[in-house]
């Protein structure tokens, strides 16, 4: 499997399809995959927050969420395949987990929206898919009561909709413990699939522009956040880039 290094972060060369086929042979062979998605904002938090940069460097699989990723790794001539999504994948695993009888351990977001996630999925999918869920909102203390209740539940996937840093140092902590052979964090998509938040328009996904849709939804709350982790992206990107050129012309020197 080829990794890239963006922002001085390894970045797997997959496709959704080349992802899928790698989760579905660990859980059929029992083995712990843990997964986790890059975007610009978590690549450049990353760089000053070491224990997300642990957490993220010690997943098995490291897929490109956000398109602005696809594009800087063809900017820097260590081209990645396509974005893979975490919202999509998820969703592709829980087809999958109904074809192949996989129980999912649905973690995270209010309990009136992981209910209505667990509904929903239940209700097209069947009751079968469903290992077990929990809200979110649990404290420092209560972590290894909520990670013996996954590992408890024997799921073949688990999702956890929390957000960032906290979801990646939990699976990063407790993932020994819990002992699920695939665990992933899916971020806001709970709020999505329950149909609390629109998910962009298919043409600005491709564009790069769903984070300027999340900020038309949520100003206040988003349009900091976007402000400096897109700013400090293209800062680190243009670094990699004038290292890249300038040491191509000395090699030509």
């Amino acid at each position: 499997m080829k990794r890239v290094q963006i922002c001085n972060i390894p970045v797997d060369a997959l496709t959704m399809q080349q992802t899928i086929d790698k989760v579905d042979k660990a859980i059929a062979e029992g083995k712990t995959l843990h997964h986790v998605v890059v975007n610009a904002a978590k690549l450049v938090n990353a760089q000053n927050d070491q224990e997300l940069r642990s957490s993220i460097v010690n997943c098995d699989i490291i897929n490109a969420d956000g398109q602005a990723v696809v594009w800087a790794s063809r900017l820097l001539k260590q081209p990645l395949p396509e974005r893979v999504a975490g919202i999509d994948l998820m969703q592709n695993l829980v087809e999958l987990a109904a074809v192949r009888g996989y129980k999912i351990f649905f973690l995270g977001a209010k309990e009136e929206i992981v209910r209505k996630v667990v509904a929903q999925y239940s209700k097209t999918y069947g009751n079968e898919i469903i290992g077990g869920y929990r809200n979110g909102y649990f404290s420092k203390e209560e972590e290894p009561v909520v990670a013996r209740q996954i590992a408890e539940s024997k799921a073949d996937i688990l999702f956890v909709a929390m957000s960032s840093p906290k979801k990646e140092i939990f699976l990063d902590q407790y993932k020994a413990m819990i002992q699920t052979p695939f665990i992933m964090g899916v971020g806001g998509s709970f709020d999505v699939v329950a149909g609390f938040v629109r998910r962009a328009p298919r043409w600005m996904q491709k564009a790069g522009l769903e984070w300027l849709y999340r900020v038309g939804q949520e100003p206040q709350r988003m349009w900091k956040r976007y402000l400096v982790t897109n700013t400090g992206f293209i800062y680190l990107i243009a670094k990699e880039k004038a290292k890249l050129v300038l040491g191509s012309k000395a090699d030509t020197i």
